[in-house]
């Protein structure tokens, strides 16, 4: 996996942690889910690019 990569799964999750932490203090169901939603893509990004590095 390349550093790019890494940053841009990593700050995905870190958005996602804080749109869903915004969605809880004020009771926003959408932002939350959005905010799970964020967090699932950048951990499943991470996990396709563990399974490429591990082809090489």
């Amino acid at each position: 996996m390349g550093l790019d990569d890494k940053i841009k799964n990593a700050a995905e999750k870190v958005a996602g942690k804080a749109k869903e932490a915004y969605g809880d203090a004020t009771d926003n169901e959408r932002l939350q889910a959005e905010g799970q939603a964020e967090q699932s893509e950048g951990n499943l990004k991470d996990a396709g690019e563990n399974v490429k590095d591990a082809f090489k």
